[in-house]
């Protein structure tokens, strides 16, 4: 039994550099956050309103890429490691 695991090494290569670019993303809006409240300036307010729900977006899709990119490098690990054992035991015979 032979695999070929370089496409899924290069797929899970891609999805580990979108969660580095929705990281860095979401340092560069991040980055235009004020930390202190207004409360008489409502433009500052509104402003980081759309700030604090753009974060909240990039938020969601970097926890749930991250989730898929963790569970997909665990299974081709174990895929890797299993191909290995058989393909070991397969030579003993």
């Amino acid at each position: 039994m032979h695999i070929n695991f370089v496409p899924f090494a290069a797929l899970w290569a891609v999805l580990a550099v979108g969660v580095l670019a929705l990281f860095l993303w979401r340092k560069a809006v991040a980055s235009h956050e004020d930390d202190q409240i207004h409360m008489s300036d409502n433009t500052s307010v509104s402003d980081q309103s759309a700030i604090a729900a753009k974060l909240d977006q990039i938020d969601k899709w970097g926890k749930t890429l991250t989730v898929i990119t963790v569970i997909f490098g665990l299974l081709l690990a174990i895929a890797y490691i299993y191909a290995g054992w058989i393909n070991a035991s397969n030579a003993l015979e």
